[in-house]
């Protein structure tokens, strides 16, 4: 595995690039005004970078299903995430437009409060979000738009101007991403399917008794997917986060469990996974809204 260049400021990566830097916090990159060659490396960057991979990659499928998004896909990076590939000695020329901007920039804006809510950022790289002409040419105009900013000297209207202009980009964002799980709602149904079948077999399974509690890492592993993206899918497709379709899950098993006379709560509570009855019996009033003793005594 090669080494991994890293980049902490905009200015550091402004240098590899060997462009300017108009703001320190922030830059807008048109990837086609940049002559150089490049050859690939593993990057750790300190700050968010939304790349716009500016290239025809024919029709996507996933599973059976094909889509046309042809024109591009948007990869989003959080700082301190490593993207890229080691060195084959190849050398290419980068298409496409880059948005990177440092933490510090939202200090003290209601933006750095919602950028919790962008969780795309922790999404795998296949995972990226593809889009079609028309919402690629939105997202190049967001691009320009901070790019035309970044040309002014800064002043104290910039701050408020650029975060306001990267909250729309975002919108934007979430939005497509939004188009993105109804379209692919067959395979989405699939993944729903695999991960009921998934844990369903997990209490079948000793795993509650040598693992714990399943977690929502655990199936997002299981498929092969980000724990954010994960998540999103299902929130999309139940209403209900990973987490709450899971101690649902886990409340029917209990259910199931208290008819039987013969085991305590105490004994459910262990070989559900729960290290600490108390735990359990807090969940499982929490959401019937009777303590498990009392449940038992009233069925």
């Amino acid at each position: 595995m090669g080494e991994i260049m890293n980049f902490d400021t905009i200015h550091d990566y402004n240098t590899f690039l060997g462009i300017e830097t108009l703001h320190p916090l922030i830059n807008s990159i048109d990837f086609t005004e940049i002559g150089k060659e490049y050859r690939h490396a593993r990057k750790r960057y300190g700050f968010y970078f939304i790349f716009l991979k500016d290239v025809r990659c024919g029709d996507l499928i996933y599973g059976r299903h094909t889509y046309d998004y042809q024109e591009g896909t948007l990869v989003f990076i959080a700082p301190g995430q490593v993207a890229g590939k080691d060195d084959t000695g190849e050398v290419f020329k980068m298409k496409g437009w880059g948005l990177c901007f440092h933490p510090d920039l939202l200090r003290g804006t209601l933006l750095q409060e919602k950028m919790k809510d962008y969780s795309f950022f922790s999404y795998e790289a296949n995972e990226s979000l593809h889009m079609s002409e028309r919402e690629r040419q939105i997202i190049v105009n967001c691009f320009r738009e901070i790019r035309e900013e970044l040309k002014h000297s800064i002043d104290k209207h910039s701050k408020s101007i650029i975060t306001a202009n990267i909250e729309v980009f975002l919108n934007h964002c979430m939005r497509f991403y939004d188009r993105q799980f109804i379209t692919r709602e067959n395979v989405n149904k699939d993944v729903l399917s695999r991960f009921e079948e998934l844990l369903n077999g997990y209490f079948e399974s000793d795993k509650p008794q040598t693992i714990g509690l399943p977690s929502v890492q655990y199936f997002a592993d299981e498929l092969l997917l980000s724990a954010n993206y994960f998540g999103d899918l299902i929130k999309k497709e139940t209403g209900k986060s990973a987490q709450e379709y899971i101690q649902l899950k886990v409340i029917e098993k209990a259910k199931d469990k208290l008819y039987n006379p013969d085991k305590t709560v105490n004994e459910i509570a262990y070989e559900l996974g729960f290290k600490y009855p108390h735990h359990f019996s807090r969940m499982f009033k929490k959401i019937v809204g009777s303590s498990p003793t009392d449940f038992r005594g009233m069925n």
